[in-house]
């Protein structure tokens, strides 16, 4: 038989035991009940604004073009005044139009004269285009890990990456938010290293007032379709620089400078590419730059308020910005998920949870200096008739990058257009959030 005492304790721990559930389902009941998953109602059903997105703008620029006959640029003028208008918007000296972002780095690459043998220095945390870009050249590339706070390269790990042969660093502003250009662009001053901004992502956003891109060396852009400027695909060099900008025309038209009229038959540079944009895309980009002040600053309303909503959430950690950063394009929303605030449910299983709750999202890209298509690339026949025996071996030892391995396991991502409709939208992804915060128990076991 049963003590007093113990009977106290078990009726002590008995209504703790209830008080608690009570507080999981009322907590759940105020977010909407079961999770979606579990067969709840969803949060959301109508879908994000569409993208991308166009009108008469766009359809009268493609028939003036279509009607023309002058399709290839050399031909109209769309391109042209395209390069015009997005230098004025960027503020930089020079702008040369290409076929894509990838477009941009491999061209960027070439014109500063980067090849076999050399090293260029990027993030771990980016898109497969910005190593293609460096693997096209027979460059190796040397990634540096990531800070988690920010999504960004490291910088403060730069330096010890530098070697003999690093002949390029190539931070990426993933995101829209932007590296620590201070730090990156004061040790390529130190080392006399050119800096490639790859900026694929990061459209009007800004480092201490000015927009990146025209920082560094050169700054690289892209316009494929889910881009915040978009024109299905396409691409943009800017630089400050008179004769790299040259060189940066010359190689994406097969060796030919710009000519002043007629078309240029004479060849300079050594390499070459047609990456050239066509009149269509250039006509697509000067409808699209219309809108696109008007959206960012809409995405940055919206972003920062979601950011308001979700740091309040226990487990849920949005990406920080450095202090120079005085604009955030927010290509994405990015955020990170700790397990151990949602009792070990899994990135995986919250991330299914939220798309049932009508919120789509991802968990963003995997660590590409382990990826085999990367490790095909250096294991190749190209490469070992390149670089010692020793130094393909020890690749995988040298890029080891176990911040961007953890941050791999955590990020979030929502896309650009969710951040484009209304501020109740906002609200509805942060409830979604805590919805399946409160189911957390039950969609673990399920």
């Amino acid at each position: 038989m049963k003590s007093p005492l113990d009977r106290r304790r078990f009726l002590a721990s008995a209504a703790a035991a209830s008080a608690a559930t009570t507080a999981i389902v009322s907590e759940a009941h105020a977010e909407g009940g079961a999770p979606a998953l579990l067969g709840g109602t969803p949060i959301r059903r109508e879908p994000f604004p569409a993208w991308p997105r166009a009108d008469r703008l766009e359809e009268d620029g493609l028939l003036g073009v279509l009607r023309s006959g002058k399709w290839f640029r050399g031909g109209g003028d769309r391109v042209d005044r395209f390069e015009k208008a997005y230098a004025g918007m960027t503020g930089a000296a020079h702008c040369v139009a290409v076929a894509n972002g990838t477009s941009a780095l491999v061209t960027s690459l070439a014109a500063l004269g980067i090849g076999p043998g050399d090293e260029v220095i990027i993030p771990a945390y980016t898109f497969i285009a910005t190593v293609n870009s460096v693997l096209l050249h027979y460059a190796m590339p040397v990634f540096v890990d990531t800070d988690p706070e920010t999504f960004q390269i490291d910088a403060q790990k730069i330096e010890a990456a530098i070697t003999d042969r690093t002949a390029a660093i190539m931070p990426v502003h993933l995101g829209g938010n932007v590296a620590d250009l201070d730090a990156i662009m004061e040790i390529g001053r130190r080392r006399k290293l050119p800096i490639i901004e790859d900026a694929c992502q990061a459209h009007l956003a800004e480092w201490r007032g000015k927009k990146v891109g025209t920082i560094g060396s050169t700054g690289c852009f892209s316009f494929q379709v889910s881009k915040n400027l978009s024109s299905g695909e396409g691409g943009a060099i800017l630089s400050g620089d008179a004769e790299l900008a040259g060189r940066c025309y010359a190689f994406q038209n097969n060796c030919r400078g710009r000519a002043m009229e007629g078309y240029r038959f004479t060849y300079e540079g050594g390499r070459g590419a047609n990456l050239r944009m066509t009149e269509f895309q250039g006509s697509l980009l000067l409808a699209q730059m219309t809108r696109l002040e008007a959206q960012s600053r809409t995405r940055e309303e919206n972003a920062r308020y979601l950011t308001g909503l979700l740091a309040e959430i226990p487990g849920i950690i949005p990406a920080r910005q450095y202090e120079g950063c005085t604009r955030n394009a927010y290509h994405l929303y990015m955020f990170r998920y700790h397990d151990e605030a949602f009792g070990g449910l899994g990135r995986d299983k919250f991330l299914r949870a939220m798309q049932a709750e009508g919120i789509p999202c991802s968990g963003g890209y995997s660590p590409l200096n382990k990826d085999a298509s990367v490790v095909a690339a250096i294991a190749s026949k190209g490469f070992g008739r390149i670089y010692p025996k020793g130094e393909i071996e020890g690749f995988a030892a040298r890029n080891a990058c176990p911040a961007n391995d953890a941050l791999c396991g955590e990020a979030v991502w929502l896309t650009q257009n969710m951040l484009l409709g209304p501020r109740s939208d906002m609200d509805q992804i942060a409830a979604a959030v805590r919805k399946v915060r409160a189911g957390a128990g039950a969609l673990a076991k399920a």
